[in-house]
């Protein structure tokens, strides 16, 4: 049995994070996080310590360094994204190993601060990158790995998860904080590209804002045109006023179905982490240099054929 602490524990994901650490039969220790709205605690770990001081929750962790049975082997990270950095070296420091949420840190010069402190302390970094355990998709990447033609695939990525006025009152709404809807609802969407069909060759922006954001990807075996939303207004006729979210990936035409087993994915990525098998800096690396690329590109045209069919509309209405 490892010991848990876990940082961020009032947070949407949080509860996720939680039950893997129950359903892999492994012990919450601590919990910290600035906000006390965390109830969730008593459905799934009602024993574990809470702080919502940061030095007290550090102090109480380090002492527990002093007993083989209490020191804490894991610290998963589900903080704001902008706190990612700070609390997994903390982690590393206290001689743990860190489980962060997606994104890993927004950029490049971060992601090599975390290889330095992995080096300092012996400690590992894994990132969740769930989609990477998903059946429908680990199946398409081994059909794409098995393609013998030169020619690439055609793909659609849609995923519109609606947002109330709170989400622009809150850090998710802050640029500065969670680094743009691209980085903070559709990171491991890009990881996912990447995973299946290879190095990523061209990168275009057609729309970025505060609400939505789309482009063109190439990579060595697709070629995708992606839409990313927090508005409502864009979601399409047939779930509108039933469903508050879209999710939609298709290749070349056919529909890939991906959206069942969802919640269940942490505990298998917590399970492939304990068994040696998770994934590590290295591994976030292209997401994370593909949403800094997309935040800091300039918005382009683009022609027909490279622009999604909702940018298509929206640049036309």
């Amino acid at each position: 049995m490892k010991n848990f602490a876990l940082i961020g524990a009032s947070g949407y994901i949080a509860p996720r994070h939680m039950k893997a650490v129950q359903e892999t039969n492994n012990h919450l220790s601590v919990c910290y996080d600035i906000n006390d709205s965390v109830g969730i605690i008593d459905s799934i770990s009602p024993a574990s310590e809470f702080f919502t001081d940061f030095e007290r929750f550090y102090d109480y962790a380090y002492r527990l360094k002093r007993d083989d049975r209490t020191k804490l082997d894991f610290v998963s990270v589900c903080s704001p994204n902008y706190l990612h950095l700070s609390h997994i070296t903390a982690g590393l420091r206290l001689g743990c190993d860190v489980i962060c949420e997606k994104p890993l840190v927004p950029s490049l010069e971060d992601l090599d601060e975390l290889v330095l402190v992995e080096k300092e302390t012996g400690k590992r970094v894994f990132n969740i990158l769930q989609l990477r355990h998903h059946q429908a998709l680990i199946d398409l990447k081994n059909k794409v790995a098995e393609q013998q033609s030169g020619d690439k695939y055609e793909v659609e990525l849609t995923y519109i998860t609606s947002r109330g006025k709170w989400y622009m009152e809150s850090w998710k709404g802050d640029p500065r904080k969670s680094y743009g809807i691209v980085t903070n609802i559709g990171v491991h969407f890009f990881d996912m590209l990447h995973f299946i069909f290879g190095k990523l060759q061209r990168n275009d922006v057609h729309i970025m804002n505060e609400n939505k954001a789309s482009g063109f990807l190439e990579y060595e075996k697709a070629r995708v045109r992606w839409f990313l939303s927090i508005d409502a207004k864009d979601l399409p006729g047939v779930v509108k006023g039933k469903q508050p979210t879209y999710r939609s990936i298709t290749v070349d035409g056919g529909e890939i179905e991906f959206s069942g087993g969802f919640t269940d994915l942490h505990t298998v990525s917590y399970q492939k982490i304990l068994a040696g098998e998770g994934y590590g800096i290295e591994d976030a690396r292209h997401c994370i240099e593909t949403v800094n690329c997309i935040r800091n590109s300039p918005i382009i045209k683009g022609t027909e054929q490279e622009l999604h069919p909702f940018t298509n509309k929206i640049i036309r209405s």
